[in-house]
């Protein structure tokens, strides 16, 4: 139980997300299925909270004296991730919210997308919506890449 407990704890924080979270419970060869719903659930938890207090959270700090400079980072990397969904989608912007929480890469995710939706004053339920499925296929392609089916179909070539 210990190390579900881990596993929804590393799931939840920013950055590291799933991307760090599946691959752990991979490596200490716990039930997969399991631990991918408690990675999903981590994963989401925060998401409600971030849509809709973050952003006020992050504009009310950005000029505080010890912590201006994190907060104003954070809105920074919002608003970054916000023009680059706008920029490559204007009418599919959920879909492209979907893509960019679900392909994990660095500075993507659950909390980066949910912050950026907030910031552009996405719909709440279209924005969550798109980042649980993005989180969902996020899920899949660490547990894929955990497992080592990417290299294996690398080799196959």
């Amino acid at each position: 139980m210990k190390k579900y407990l881990i596993v929804f704890l590393i799931s939840m924080v920013p950055l590291i997300e799933l991307r760090g979270a599946i691959p752990y419970a991979v490596g200490f060869s716990l039930p997969l299925v399991p631990s991918y719903i408690v990675a999903v659930i981590g994963n989401m938890l925060p998401v409600p909270f971030i849509f809709l207090f973050a952003r006020r959270l992050l504009e009310w700090g950005k000029d505080k004296k010890y912590i201006g400079g994190f907060f104003s980072w954070c809105l920074e990397k919002g608003e970054k991730g916000g023009r680059k969904l706008e920029a490559k989608a204007s009418h599919g912007l959920y879909i492209a919210l979907l893509l960019f929480v679900g392909i994990p890469l660095p500075g993507t995710g659950a909390w980066t997308g949910t912050l950026a939706a907030s910031l552009l004053n996405l719909s709440f339920k279209k924005s969550i919506v798109a980042v649980m499925a993005g989180v969902v296929l996020a899920g899949v392609i660490m547990l894929l890449a955990s497992l080592g089916v990417f290299g294996a179909i690398s080799l196959a070539k």
